[in-house]
């Protein structure tokens, strides 16, 4: 956004120097690119009158002119086109540096004397215009300065918006910022006194078909304009930004949208086919010629400005060519709308034509503002180019969604902040930048976002004009109030990182998968209808045909990880999983558990250098025993592992054993039955571990404790003894070792027998049972004792007894 300082200070008093401004708007949030003198080197240069003009007579296209500078009557040599007797212009006397460098000097051109230079506004660098010299206002008087007489003293300010701040597209939006920080009002612009908005008995039309992507659509007629140059201060404050002028209408819309921030566009009322205007989409391989001359292709999504039979413009972005305002214009309609940012944007991308008024639509323009810059602008029209207004117009305002206020609390506002401020002063802070607001109580305030800040939709949007209105480094620095203790750490975080590091350090690698699967997972299983695991959530939108239901079930995707490795000639695998599963709940968001699987299949000890003891495969006891390891590690003392009625489907009739603690179902380890393998394509035997960390996390951990190491040896006893089929043999030896005799250490399994010269329904379970006494050393004697004690609490509890040999 550029505008220059004096044009500023038309709607804002203040008295800051460039630096200043241009600092406290960068401190405000409107970043100051460029602060840069207009028009520099041209105080030499003066309005001089031509009193005299007789053709030259060595040249047929200069002339002889006499100049008076106000001091005197200068004859200089001149090859413009458009000189003329008593015409003013500027005159550039010897000795002047002109802005490319080049020193006048007192010469001879074709024989001929010449005093200076009448110069051309682009060979001041004023402007473009090569046609001739310039061609001043009549009311100048001879040597004047230019630059005063011109008003070119002024300085540019170029601000580089945020895409949040389209108000500040315009002049007044920049003023109204600066008031904000200098304690003063905007002095907005005054407008014509025209009669309303009414359509009645009006010579055109307008039908909005699309009001989500026109809301607002504001229309008046001109008749009898006379097309002709603009005045010089109109050209000036375009020239200064960077606009070309083109004549007295289109002149003026350019103004107003720099002043308001809102576009404009004039048609040539007489080309308007049926005198009517239709606002909708384009059609299927329409097309349509733009002002720039190019035929431009478009597609359904845009919006289009049309008349009874073709598109006059693209909405928003860029007039038709075929109901430009031009030299022979009499009429014209006035155009003030509002469109949808979003389609205003598309339009311009797809077309590649970026101009100023989609800079502005496509950021929002102020639907509430658009009335206001269409009377500013035919008062304007009316007064540089003559005419009337047509009494009445068109106001069609079906798309306008109402203005919701705000709730702003004191009490937060100055806790983000790190602010004290009272409601009343944080109102006097918006209502400096017209945020209305209305304070309901000592720590409420109700706000009203204004129609030209769109980008306020909530209470922290405030909170960020008020921190900008303050003064951001008038914000006190303070520390953060930092407390000397330990964060607590998240118990089911804490419990998946041990778990991982318990099964690495046995030797299982950790698998990633995805969380969405193969529906065909749990038909492989072999799971029943009704099983709770095939009550999954459907993706609306799946990655793939075989990842279309969220998990309820690790093991599917660890087995397919398992078919991959052995199908890749990695036989030898220990794999384990910690990750999320999902069940539904008939509310919007699923059940989310933490669950850990491992599988473990081929060898047992690949890498012994012993040949024939790393042949030795993997059995129901290696799994066993790693969530037996599992357990100890975590001090889950509590957890059993029972061999259930009905073990799951994907077992079979394998060996299974379930994880629980009362009546919380943990789990379970054992063998994937033949059919299971067969569906995922494994042909080796698979041993597997379920485990609920979710679960698991609900169970108490037996704390931890230390005590110094015995001074007194201890002594291992062996013990066989025939229990019935039916006895676990963990369950032996959990009772062993809370039997409560005083001397005992541990109590282990070594091995269990079938077979033999044991009668059938009968087991050999052989213990070996650990002695000590941490106050002496112990003898057989004693140890005898216990060691009975122990085979008759085996005997009496188990229904045991004591295997000869």
């Amino acid at each position: 956004m550029k505008f220059t300082v004096n044009w500023l200070k038309k709607y804002i008093d203040f008295d800051l120097s460039n630096r200043q401004l241009a600092d406290r708007l960068t401190m405000a949030g409107l970043e100051v690119d460029c602060v840069e003198d207009l028009y520099p080197g041209l105080d030499a240069l003066r309005v001089a009158r031509i009193a005299k003009v007789q053709p030259h007579p060595n040249a047929d296209r200069l002339s002889l002119c006499e100049v008076d500078d106000g001091e005197g009557i200068r004859r200089v040599v001149c090859g413009a086109p458009n000189v003329r007797a008593g015409m003013l212009t500027a005159l550039a006397v010897p000795g002047t540096v002109m802005p490319g460098g080049f020193k006048i000097k007192p010469a001879k051109i074709r024989g001929e004397a010449s005093e200076g230079m009448l110069c051309s506004a682009n060979e001041l660098g004023i402007s473009a215009d090569k046609a001739g010299i310039m061609d001043l206002p009549t009311d100048l008087a001879p040597g004047q300065s230019l630059v005063e007489a011109l008003g070119l003293a002024d300085t540019l300010i170029e601000v580089d918006l945020t895409p949040n701040r389209p108000d500040c597209a315009s002049v007044i939006g920049t003023a109204r910022e600066v008031g904000g920080f200098v304690g003063k009002r905007v002095k907005h612009p005054g407008v014509a006194d025209l009669p309303e908005l009414r359509d009645n008995d009006l010579p055109f039309s307008v039908e909005v078909k699309d009001s989500g992507a026109c809301p607002r659509y504001s229309a008046r007629m001109i008749k009898g304009v006379k097309i002709a140059p603009s005045p010089w201060w109109l050209q000036r404050f375009l020239l200064a930004v960077g606009l070309r002028p083109i004549n007295n209408v289109v002149d003026v819309t350019n103004f107003v949208m720099l002043e308001y921030g809102q576009p404009l566009h004039a048609f040539d009322f007489a080309k308007l086919a049926g005198g009517r205007i239709i606002v909708r989409r384009a059609g299927i391989g329409e097309k349509t010629e733009t002002l720039d001359g190019v035929e431009r292709q478009l597609d359904e999504e845009m919006l289009l400005i049309c008349d009874a039979e073709r598109p006059v413009a693209v909405a928003g972005v860029m007039g038709g060519g075929n109901s430009e305002v031009s030299d022979d214009t009499a009429d014209i309609l006035l155009e003030s709308a509002c469109f949808d940012p979003v389609s205003i944007r598309r339009t311009s991308r797809r077309l590649n034509l970026a101009t100023d008024s989609s800079y502005r639509f496509e950021r929002g323009v102020d639907p509430q503002g658009t009335v206001r810059a269409l009377e500013r602008a035919v008062g304007l029209i009316v007064e540089l180019a003559g005419g009337a207004a047509v009494p009445g117009g068109v106001d069609l305002k079906e798309g306008l969604r109402p203005v919701v206020p705000i709730e702003l609390r004191v009490r937060r506002c100055n806790d983000l902040l790190g602010l004290r401020l009272s409601a009343e002063q944080i109102g006097a802070y918006l209502e400096a930048i017209e945020i209305a607001t209305d304070i309901v109580d000592s720590q409420t305030l109700k706000v009203t976002p204004p129609g030209f800040r769109v980008d306020l939709e909530r209470e922290v949007d405030l909170f960020e004009e008020v921190a900008r209105l303050v003064g951001y480094n008038e914000i006190p620095t303070t520390l953060p109030h930092v407390p000397l203790s330990f964060a607590d750490r998240d118990p089911a975080r804490e419990l998946r990182r041990e778990v991982a590091s318990i099964m690495t350090a046995q030797g299982y690698n950790e698998a990633i998968n995805y969380s969405f699967v193969s529906e065909r997972h749990y038909d492989m299983l072999g799971l029943d209808p009704a099983h709770p695991a095939r009550h999954q959530i459907k993706l609306l939108n799946p990655l793939a045909e075989d990842q279309s239901v969220m998990r309820t079930m690790l093991l599917p995707g660890i087995l397919e990880n398992l078919r991959r490795n052995v199908n890749h000639q990695r036989p030898d695998i220990r794999l384990f999983e910690v990750g999320k599963v999902f069940h539904p709940t008939g509310a919007e968001l699923p059940d989310e558990e933490v669950h850990m699987v491992a599988v473990i299949s081929g060898r047992r000890n690949p890498d012994s250098p012993l040949i024939h003891f790393g042949e030795a495969e993997c059995d129901f006891f290696d799994i066993k025993a790693c969530a037996d390891n599992l357990l100890t590690e975590l001090r889950r003392c509590e957890v059993e592992m029972t061999a259930p009625a009905e073990p799951p489907e994907y077992v079979g009739s394998s060996p299974y054993l379930a994880l629980g603690s009362g009546d919380l179902h943990l789990g379970g380890l054992g063998r994937l039955s033949a059919d299971c393998l067969k569906a995922f394509g494994i042909k080796t035997d698979v041993y597997f571990l379920e485990v609920s960390l979710t679960g698991l996390a609900k169970t108490p951990a037996r704390p931890k404790s230390f005590q110094p190491l015995s001074r007194y040896p201890s002594v291992n006893w062996d013990l066989a003894m025939l229990v019935p089929e039916d006895v676990a043999a963990g369950a032996i030896t959990a009772a062993v070792k809370n039997c409560g005799e005083k001397i005992l250490a541990d109590a282990e399994l070594v091995d269990i027998f079938r077979g033999g010269n044991i009668e059938d329904g009968y087991k050999s379970v052989a213990i070996t049972v650990t002695y000590r006494d941490e106050n002496k050393t112990l003898e057989d004697e004693t140890v005898q004792k216990a060691h009975q004690k122990i085979i008759d609490f085996i005997g009496t509890r188990f229904g045991g007894k004591l295997r000869e040999a």
